[in-house]
């Protein structure tokens, strides 16, 4: 009955995943206050959402996009910024393909003709541009240009809102590049435009502008350094935690209740259940990393044919899982730095209600607490990976489980 073509799990796609858990506030953000806001002409900031690899911050804010086009927003596909690539290229690419929704490149304004060849010369050239000698402006003022254009023409359809989605932002190493993008982006936010309202009087709107940024945790401490209060003052930053058990296991209810719904070979459709036991199983594995998650669902699904996925099921798929899963975990420790690795090491080691700063300071070798505080308070605020409480304890339950277990195998 299940095959691979029918499994609803999509574990490291950066797709929207057809089970969806959590993130909930991140997604009333959008339907509740950022869009509404920014249709009322209300400044709202742009939105900065950071996580680990597997925290689910691309699939996120493709689910946010995807809800913007159904509502009939004009939103850019998932602009993902390679390493060692110029983002003003990627970024001008995309703002042409959002003039042509906007009906801007049949504008007979010679003043928006003039804009779009500029910006499709930035497409082209793109920060070079800045280095050489030319007549005009700089790049990035041609992309904040044409983004309150494409604003203006949302604006005069009415409840049409503009987002462009931004990824991989900490592969933008260049800081001049880094610089110019957040400015032109932060400028076409903090753009008013003045209308006339009934009756005569005149009032300064937003713009229905909405942007977001992802990447990794680093990615703050990037933008900070250079832009500091500026870019605080126009990007709202969420770093994502774990998902709760209770959120996983919500996602799996409708397995256990109705079935999933799949198609048999003669055209008509069948369902496929999951044991209660086996629910329990998938989120006990997973430890609240959405693509953990997705991969024990893959792997479970996989694991038998027929319409009933068993807590046998779930452990089989898993052994095959077990080298990814402890991969993914590896390369989130490979990539911190040897004070922060250090420092979750030595906590790992320390019994649960033992690990307070003072501990963990003198299990690292460290000749003061205090000198393991900015170590401590970097590893909470930007990577989440640890909770400074009282006593200390792990947010990414993953990585806990990794360094004091035998998980995942």
């Amino acid at each position: 009955m299940r095959t691979p073509l029918d499994s609803p799990f999509s574990p490291g796609s950066d797709t929207v995943p057809k089970v969806w858990a959590g993130r909930t506030s991140q997604l009333n953000d959008w339907r509740d206050v950022l869009r509404p806001r920014r249709l009322a002409g209300i400044h709202e900031r742009g939105r900065t959402i950071l996580g680990e690899a597997g925290s689910g911050k691309s699939s996120l804010v493709r689910r946010i996009a995807g809800e913007a086009t159904e509502a009939g927003d004009w939103a850019t596909p998932q602009l993902r910024i390679p390493s060692g690539t110029d983002p003003i290229k990627r970024v001008a690419s995309a703002l042409l393909d959002l003039s042509s929704t906007a009906g801007l490149s049949s504008a007979r304004e010679k003043r928006i003709g003039d804009l779009l060849r500029r910006v499709e010369t930035v497409a082209a050239s793109g920060i070079s541009l800045s280095v050489r000698a030319q007549d005009g402006p700089e790049p990035y003022t041609a992309l904040t240009e044409l983004l309150i254009e494409i604003g203006r023409a949302a604006m005069r359809r009415q409840n049409v809102m503009v987002m462009l989605h931004i990824d991989e932002v900490q592969n933008i190493a260049d800081e001049h590049a880094r610089s110019q993008l957040l400015i032109a982006l932060g400028d076409a936010l903090a753009y008013e435009e003045t209308v006339a309202l009934p009756g005569g009087p005149q009032v300064d709107l937003a713009l229905p502008i909405a942007v977001y940024l992802t990447g990794l945790p680093e990615f703050e401490d990037m933008a900070g350094a250079q832009a500091g209060a500026a870019f605080a003052r126009r990007f709202q930053t969420v770093t994502l935690d774990a998902i709760d058990d209770a959120d996983l296991t919500a996602a799996l209810q409708t397995f256990v209740t109705e079935g999933w719904p799949v198609a048999t070979e003669a055209g008509g459709a069948e369902r496929v259940f999951l044991a209660a036991d086996a629910q329990r199983a998938i989120v006990e594995r997973a430890r609240g990393e959405p693509f953990l998650f997705q991969l024990a669902g893959e792997r479970a699904w996989y694991a038998g044919t027929d319409n009933l996925i068993t807590a046998e099921h779930v452990k089989a798929g898993w052994r095959n899982a077990a080298p990814e899963a402890e991969a993914h975990v590896q390369r989130i420790l490979d990539r911190l730095p040897a004070r922060e690795r250090q420092f979750i090491e030595a906590m790992a080691e320390l019994a649960p209600e033992e690990r307070s700063l003072t501990n963990i300071a003198r299990k690292a070798g460290y000749e003061k607490a205090t000198d393991a505080g900015p170590t401590a308070q970097r590893l909470d605020r930007t990577r989440r990976i640890i909770h400074r409480g009282r006593p200390y304890r792990f947010r990414h339950r993953a990585v806990e489980a990794r360094l004091t277990s035998d998980w995942p195998w």
